[in-house]
């Protein structure tokens, strides 16, 4: 078996002048060279902000930038036929496709309606602090410019929960609808503000049998037109997890694939609320690793303070690792962002050492770590803020590393705080295979490890360059291998 690799081929920032689908299109063979298998592209429907919206303020999901609405044919990232195309160019070149799928609510209503409502409150969702009362909710989505083709639903307030603005009144606050499938929220595990049905925008209502139905139609109307090999799932925390049960196996079925799924169950301090969603969907979808992602912002940020040896402490990964996707950054992470947790640029090597030269884990790296990223947006103080995000220097060959050298047994050596370390023995499949890695987050390190007597006077060197030297195994098949200071080394056979 070969080590695979995604890729979050976005970021938030990406400019949005529809070249996103083309540049996949052109970087396909390239990518598949360097080491991923598989790519994770962003939302290809219409979202309410048109073509300046990265897709997670869903609108049309059957507009794939085929139709003049919210002001362009285009998404951010380009046409239908382009988005097609992409697809197309890197599964000819061997790369799977992860399409996002933002089912949560809907922005941008092309209506709206008198609606009953509650107000509740914000801090607390299950505590209402008004009698039933009218509004004009923005909550009749027809469609006009589509004119039924694909689909002929009209949404309206029967399909949904809640909405956040009163045009009556023109005022923003949560409003709980009253409809016939329920005067108060769904039924959602996380109970973040009480009950975290309601995120934002208009909130789809998976109550309503007829909403259900709609979404199965639409997944496999997506499916057939796009071609997709799997799935990343958005802001699953806040709706009911037998709807996406219902919906998988509806794909599944219908399509006759294995169709990979990773859900995004953001909740970075707390594990046991992941692990309740995965038995909840018994499996049906890996998870990203929010847990991972927390410590190694924290370990970037604490320098020598963090004990590294606890860096896997309390993850998913360390939990249930057949269904964990590991990180280090994504496109809500990164700076300026709505869960921003940044890596700092010192410790990215360490982590991605962490999650793509161990056995566990399915990685997934980050656009920014590729090719960089450079922006200006509003910070939480009121004042914008350039930021550039440097491509990361040593991801190529850390890529290369772990597509060719790192297989075979795993020995940990989590035993000091500011030095950890672990070697991988190889296997008879990849000539040259076997790895020894060690990182510090303090002064130099050295750590004596096994790897095994096959390798007992071979010659290794650091393949990222950072150590300089060389390093003989032992007839034993243990070695002493070190590392600089804040460094991570990554010891192979010098071919």
């Amino acid at each position: 078996m070969e080590n695979h690799t995604m890729l979050q081929y976005f970021e938030w920032y990406y400019p949005g002048d529809g070249s996103l689908w083309k540049k996949v299109k052109a970087d396909a063979a390239q990518l598949k060279e360097k080491g991923i298998d598989a790519v994770w592209l962003p939302p290809a429907h219409k979202g309410m902000e048109g073509a300046k919206s990265t897709g997670y303020d869903s609108y049309d999901l059957y507009d794939l930038g085929e139709f003049n609405q919210k002001g362009s044919v285009a998404t951010k990232y380009g046409t239908k036929d382009e988005f097609i195309a992409a697809i197309t160019a890197a599964k000819v070149a061997g790369l799977q496709v992860y399409a996002d799928i933002v089912l949560n609510h809907l922005g941008g209503a092309d209506e709206h309606e008198p609606v009953m409502v509650r107000k509740v409150n914000p801090e607390n969702r299950n505590e209402f602090i008004s009698e039933p009362f009218e509004i004009e909710a923005y909550t009749k989505f027809t469609y006009p410019a589509r004119n039924g083709k694909y689909s002929d639903f009209k949404w309206d307030f029967e399909c949904f929960t809640g909405v956040d603005y009163d045009a009556r009144a023109e005022e923003t606050g949560v409003y709980s609808i009253q409809n016939q499938y329920g005067e108060g929220w769904a039924d959602v595990l996380d109970t973040e503000n009480g009950n975290y049905d309601y995120l934002m925008l208009t909130d789809i209502d998976f109550r309503n049998p007829a909403v259900r139905e709609e979404l199965k139609r639409w997944g496999l109307w997506f499916y057939k037109t796009a071609g997709f090999d799997g799935l990343r799932l958005d802001a699953i925390k806040h709706m009911p997890a037998d709807f996406y049960n219902e919906w998988l196996d509806f794909l599944r079925a219908e399509t006759g694939q294995e169709m990979f799924t990773v859900g995004e169950y953001w909740s970075p301090n707390d594990l046991e609320a992941m692990l309740k969603y995965i038995e909840a969907t018994n499996g049906r979808m890996s998870l990203f690793d929010a847990c991972l992602q927390a410590n190694f912002s924290r370990a970037s940020k604490e320098g020598n303070g963090f004990d590294l040896s606890t860096i896997m402490h309390g993850t998913l990964v360390e939990s249930r690792p057949e269904l964990t996707v590991t990180l280090v950054e994504n496109h809500d992470t990164q700076p300026l962002q709505s869960l921003e947790q940044t890596v700092e640029p010192w410790f990215r090597a360490h982590a991605y050492a962490l999650i793509l030269l161990r056995e566990a884990g399915y990685p997934c790296i980050f656009y920014s770590d590729v090719y960089g990223s450079s922006y200006t947006d509003t910070g939480t103080d009121g004042f914008d803020h350039e930021v550039t995000m440097e491509a990361m220097p040593q991801l190529e060959n850390l890529l290369a590393l772990r597509k060719s050298r790192a297989y075979g047994y795993q020995r940990d050596y989590f035993d000091f705080p500011n030095c950890i370390g672990w070697t991988r023995e190889g296997d008879d499949e990849h000539e040259h295979s076997g790895i020894a890695v060690v990182m510090s987050n303090g002064d130099e390190g050295i750590k004596r490890m096994e790897i095994g007597q096959k390798f007992s006077g071979k010659k290794f060197i650091d393949h990222l360059g950072h150590a300089q030297g060389e390093i003989f195994i032992g007839e034993d098949g243990w070695a002493d291998f070190h590392c600089e200071a804040g460094s991570v080394s990554v010891w192979s056979i010098a071919h």
